[in-house]
């Protein structure tokens, strides 16, 4: 499975080491990513989402029935 958030979509993001000898070698940095269990009322059942924890904090703010509706307005299966 990609590392890639459920509900935002980051990425691992990719770049380059560059040491003190300024010789480059590739690298990415990891989103930091959760499994978390919520709740869905409207769905009547619970729900696990691998999220990024930006998202985490997003559905704090809006809720996770308007997060998951914007999900399946995506086509998102849940």
């Amino acid at each position: 499975m990609s590392r890639t958030c459920q509900v935002t979509g980051a990425r691992p993001g990719f770049g380059n080491n560059r040491p003190w000898s300024k010789k480059a070698t590739r690298r990415r940095w990891e989103v930091n990513l959760q499994k978390k269990t919520y709740y869905v009322p409207s769905l009547g059942r619970k729900v696990t989402l691998r999220l990024s924890t930006n998202a985490i904090k997003q559905i704090d703010v809006r809720g996770i029935d308007a997060v998951v509706a914007e999900m399946r307005a995506r086509g998102e299966k849940i």
